[in-house]
């Protein structure tokens, strides 16, 4: 067999299936782990980076009484498409087997699974809004843009080989996965996606705003180690190139929650963000950004749709190009929050590898909207985010057994 370079192998992800018209067209406390940061830090997944005042919590949505799982919860080894991360099977999620045949478990405690959520988040949330108030003020207006992005797909949790995880399984609770590594997949079934598209859209009442076709270039800057520019194209099909359309420090994040929910199938991560627009570039630096994305190639047959010539990975010895993602996919809106349902193929230069997945998220608009007022209420932020997360139990969190 001949020898196939790794940048035109394909993972066995998800297949990306065309978008058609008719495809997008709209048919408490305790149990919260708030880890403060005093300092940017580097996520052991990700170059995520990090605010000096940043948390970084999980909780398990519900616990008994007795704040202890189910005993139909367990802690089990997962697969994973990505080839990034499924290195010896170290990962591994909390599974509801009672849910195992499609059905849902009731909810029997006291208050309402949305009212858990929101009281286990709120506090920390406006925390981490009053240190972006803070540094908006400094920014110049429009460069920072902060964001309420709410994701779903699945808490997992690594294995370490100084831990017995048979006695984990048998004694599992809360504090002792509080201490785990964890990552948030948001890898989701094909079969999830169209879900949401012809079932869940129609029923909340969001409408179709536009269809995107997007590259992504994730530049290093040698003069700045720590520092990666992110630059939004869109193709000009005229000349079949690459347009910039904007240029973006690497995303911030204030606040980070992950919820186990353990009577449903998929999980939920509510992050706030800080996103910084470039403003203040040389006309050399320009330069040689703009000399970048017009040498790239499209190659639709690789991992991320592009390619450049031998060589023209960089320009003017300062900026690189160490990654890039062709993004698919529609948004939908309404006057409370807007719904991106996107594929993503992705291709590292550095590690020479690439995944596709498809990624469902949520922008909670209306309570950004309240925390930038000038006065705003607690109790009246708490209100907004329950509906709001309400709406994400009941319409995002169930799906076939994930993962499988």
């Amino acid at each position: 067999m001949a020898y196939v370079p790794p940048h035109r192998r394909h993972s066995k992800g998800p297949e990306r299936p065309l978008l058609t018209p008719e495809l997008l067209a709209p048919q408490s406390k305790k149990n919260l782990n708030v880890k403060p940061y005093n300092k940017p830090i580097v996520d052991w997944t990700e170059n995520i980076v990090y605010a000096d005042h940043s948390t970084h919590g999980w909780c398990a949505i519900p616990l008994d009484d007795e704040n202890q799982f189910p005993s139909s919860v367990n802690l089990e080894p997962v697969t994973l498409e990505s080839a990034e991360l499924n290195f010896g099977g170290n990962h591994l999620a909390l599974i509801n087997t009672s849910l195992d045949n499609g059905g849902e478990v009731k909810w029997n405690l006291p208050r309402s699974p949305w009212e858990s959520i929101t009281e286990n988040v709120l506090e920390d949330l406006l925390s981490a809004f009053k240190h972006v108030r803070n540094e908006m003020k400094s920014a110049k207006p429009k460069e920072a843009c902060p964001t309420l992005i709410a994701r779903v797909g699945k808490v997992l949790f690594r294995r370490s080989r100084s831990v017995n995880m048979e006695s984990i399984r048998k004694n599992l609770c809360a504090e002792i996965l509080k201490q785990s590594r964890r990552l948030f997949y948001i890898n989701t079934p094909v079969s999830y996606k169209e879900k949401i598209v012809n079932e869940v859209v129609p029923k909340i009442g969001v409408d179709f705003e536009e269809e995107e076709d997007t590259y992504e270039l994730q530049l290093s800057d040698s003069t700045s180690p720590e520092s990666t520019l992110f630059c939004r194209c869109r193709v000009m099909k005229e000349h079949g190139k690459l347009q910039l359309c904007e240029i973006k420090l690497k995303p911030v994040r204030n606040m980070v929650m992950d919820i186990s929910c353990t009577t449903k199938n998929l999980d939920l991560r509510l992050m706030l963000c800080t996103e910084k627009h470039v403003t203040d570039l040389t006309n050399d630096e320009m330069q040689s950004i703009t000399d970048l994305i017009n040498s790239a190639i499209l190659d639709p047959d690789l991992k991320g749709g592009l390619r450049w010539p031998p060589g023209k990975e960089s320009s003017g010895d300062k900026y690189t190009v160490v990654r890039f993602c062709h993004g698919i996919g529609s948004t939908y809106r309404n006057s409370s929050l807007r719904l991106n349902v996107k594929h993503y193929d992705r291709f590292d230069l550095r590690t020479l590898t690439g995944e596709a997945s498809w990624g469902i998220s949520l922008m909670l608009e209306n309570v950004m909207s309240k925390l930038q007022e000038e006065n705003f209420e607690a109790s009246t932020i708490s209100e907004i985010l329950k509906e709001d997360v309400q709406l994400i139990w009941d319409n995002f969190l169930s799906c076939e057994r994930f993962l499988t």
